[in-house]
């Protein structure tokens, strides 16, 4: 601790002295003596008696309190004129972390991916630093939020996709489903909800389909390169870059890839970009008459690990939440630290002091006066 103004204690201290000494000049000086009243004789015997000791001992008690007190309540009051304080550092730092979401729009993961944009809304609302972008793809990618800290356009962009994955299901698992697939059986009534679904899922699915019959679906190395490629000034090393990959990993080429998910995770390592993906339960694992969900995950696992990042398969133990929440609290890069120093003032002791001084002052004086 320190004093701000150390000279009004120098003042204070001599300014007491001075009133003091003024004090005892005019009383030494005879200014006190005896001028008038009854004068008492033989006042030794009124001294020898138990109650003069007792009432004297306890004047003097209470007159050393009283002083006391009014000592300390000048110090702490000269203390707190000079201002106590003390110097603190503060490092604060600007968090700057990148994340693509990376969701493959497979019609085989539309529950997974409505909970994971569900969830993501109040997660963005809470974010300070970071960038956010969305990529969606299938056969081909669309880069459907670039980077941005905009967090309400994340948000709305996020609850159009929440739509999308909704009517995803609400065409298979409530027309396919239950009509099946030849349009020309269905009623009329539904005829007319399954074209307006369709129209509605055109909009993303032009983007997300292009070339559909001649390249296949679900070209999941080619989602992952296009999000790492997605990062503007790759080679800037003073932001956190993480992919939050959605995907089955059901890849279903009809021809070479331009990009495999081995080559793009090697790539994101390279760059210094981490890969967390989030791999369905097997429960709900689309088409395993056709697909291994152990080589599925696999795969996408060792892709994870490659870049220093984790797969997450989403159970009824391990919800969105709790994924993204995990990802959270993987380390952020911290840059642009900046060292500042506050002065902060601590009169805390001796206000307390002052006050504790004050009340045996006043206590003393009102017993003296009885």
């Amino acid at each position: 601790m320190e004093l701000m103004n150390k000279w009004a204690i120098f003042v204070g201290i001599v300014g007491a002295v001075f009133v003091i000494a003024v004090s005892l000049f005019f009383k030494l000086g005879g200014k006190e003596k005896y001028v008038s009243g009854t004068k008492v004789s033989n006042t030794s015997l009124l001294k020898s008696t138990k109650l003069y000791k007792s009432l004297n001992i306890r004047f003097n008690i209470l007159r050393g309190i009283l002083a006391i007190g009014m000592i300390g309540s000048l110090l702490a009051s000269l203390v707190l004129v000079a201002r106590p304080y003390k110097n603190q550092d503060v490092y604060t730092g600007v968090k700057k972390r990148d994340i693509i979401i990376c969701m493959d729009v497979s019609y085989s993961l539309y529950d997974l991916n409505a909970e994971l944009t569900d969830y993501l809304k109040g997660v963005v609302k809470g974010l300070a630093g970071d960038r956010i972008g969305i990529n969606i793809f299938n056969t081909s990618t669309v880069t459907y939020v670039p980077l941005t800290d905009d967090y309400d356009y994340v948000a709305q962009k996020l609850d159009d996709l929440y739509d999308y994955f909704v009517m995803q299901k609400e065409l298979y698992t409530q027309i396919y489903d239950v009509y099946g697939y030849e349009y020309y059986l269905y009623p009329d009534n539904v005829q007319k909800w399954h074209d307006e679904l369709r129209e509605k899922l055109e909009y993303y699915d032009a983007g997300t389909l292009l070339n559909n019959n001649n390249r296949g679906s679900s070209l999941i190395g080619e989602g992952l390169g296009t999000a790492l490629y997605s990062f503007p000034y790759i080679e800037d090393a003073e932001r956190t870059r993480v992919i939050i990959m959605s995907t089955d990993n059901e890849l279903n080429a009809f021809a070479g890839q331009i990009m495999n998910l081995d080559e793009a995770s090697t790539y994101c390592k390279n760059k210094n970009v981490t890969l967390f993906a989030i791999f369905p339960a097997r429960e709900v694992f689309y088409d395993p008459e056709h697909y291994d969900y152990d080589t599925c995950m696999n795969q996408l696992e060792k892709a994870a690990n490659k870049t220093g990042g984790l797969l997450y398969v989403r159970t009824d133990d391990l919800p969105v939440s709790a994924i993204v929440q995990d990802i959270q609290r993987q380390e952020v890069m911290l840059v642009n630290m900046v060292m500042t120093r506050e002065t902060q003032d601590m009169p805390q002791t001796p206000f307390i002091a002052l006050f504790i001084c004050l009340a045996f002052t006043c206590a003393a004086g009102l017993v003296l006066q009885k």
